[in-house]
């Protein structure tokens, strides 16, 4: 469990520029399109309606009636005699009728007859999901790197959701039935609408660094608790990550420099690493963590006496103590403590079924 870490505060983003996301949110949505259109064309009726009880004393029923077939431009001409006022009024109508009703007939088309629909019922089911998200895992963005999170993640049959500011990716999200949302994860409404309050953990994959900053900094002002793993794409940003309040910071070009140089200096070890840290939907091999409560049965037993090798075909390749240093290939007869965590390495499921029974909850 990651340490409690004070609280920082960061500046908000400016009130405009929220209202402005949530506008082109809701613009971007072919149903909301239409509803709005539907929302104006109701309102120029009763403007309308209004309009004719003022200027020429209509009664209400015939003010309603002419305002809606001048609105139609059905032709059925003036039930009363009009003034040059309400003529006047009668032609400005009829030419926003004649725009508004074209406006909410071509949102009306689109909606039905094409994806529209099907996207926008799938995008309100993905944004009602998302209120009942917990103990989960967020990944802020979906380049590269976030989808082999995703891969992963899911490989693994693990509760995650999305986060990225692109529309473009959106369609293959939803088709992959992959939770989601659409926004920029450095605002603070973002990430509250994917529960980080109640998150297991949090990788920050954005292309900038400065927006992982950012991430990092609201994710950890939101949950103390969180687990949080950020993309360092130079050096000289790890350790502003880590004092955002980033738990773990990988540089994805160190790493794969080293892979590169691993595969041309030892390659049986490289070819060994591919098998252990596959992405694929098909894991045979799987390195995992079982941290040893006080109640856990492996409490005070030895390497041997835990029999992992004989009931399960794992093995236990190194023990944590619980402030960091790493007992690798630890003896048989070293007695496993509170605290301390077992990393085993051995058949996927052997793994995923050890910490399902005795992981850290």
């Amino acid at each position: 469990m990651p340490s409690r870490r004070p609280r920082r505060r960061r500046p908000h983003p400016p009130q405009s520029r929220t209202w402005g996301h949530h506008v082109r949110a809701a613009l971007e949505d072919p149903l909301r399109q239409f509803q709005l259109s539907l929302a104006v064309l109701i309102l120029l009726v009763a403007v309308g309606t209004v309009g004719y009880h003022l200027i020429e004393r209509m009664g209400w029923i015939n003010a309603l009636y002419m305002t809606v077939i001048t609105v139609a431009t059905v032709g059925f001409g003036e039930i009363e005699p009009l003034t040059a006022t309400g003529r006047m009024f009668t032609m400005g109508l009829i030419v926003l009728g004649v725009g508004v009703g074209a406006w909410a007939a071509s949102n009306l088309v689109e909606v039905a007859l094409g994806q529209t629909l099907w996207t926008s019922v799938q995008r309100r089911k993905m944004k009602d999901s998302l209120s009942h998200l917990r103990d989960h895992y967020v990944v802020c963005g979906y380049g590269q790197l976030g989808t082999r999170i995703v891969r992963d993640l899911a490989a693994r049959g693990e509760t995650f959701v999305v986060v990225d500011h692109d529309p473009s990716v959106e369609e293959s999200l939803l088709h992959s039935l992959t939770p989601h949302l659409i926004g920029d994860a450095t605002q603070d409404d973002v990430l509250k609408r994917v529960r980080v309050d109640r998150a297991r953990g949090l990788v920050s994959a954005l292309d900038s660094d400065a927006n992982n900053v950012l991430t990092v900094l609201t994710a950890r002002e939101m949950n103390p608790r969180l687990l949080i793993v950020a993309r360092a794409n130079a050096e000289t940003s790890q350790s502003k990550l880590r004092r955002a309040g980033a738990d773990r910071v990988v540089t994805p070009d160190d790493i794969g420099g080293h892979r590169l140089a691993l595969a041309l200096l030892r390659p049986a070890v490289h070819d060994l690493f591919n098998e252990i840290f596959s992405f694929g939907v098909d894991i045979s091999v799987d390195v995992g963590q079982i941290t040893i409560p006080e109640n856990s049965p492996f409490a005070g037993q030895t390497v041997a006496g835990c029999d992992l090798r004989r009931m399960r075909n794992v093995t236990i390749l190194a023990v944590r103590g619980p402030t960091g240093e790493f007992a690798l290939n630890p003896d048989a007869q070293r007695v496993l403590r509170p605290g301390e965590t077992m990393i085993v390495i051995g058949p996927a499921e052997a793994i995923y079924e050890l910490e399902a029974m005795y992981g850290e909850e």
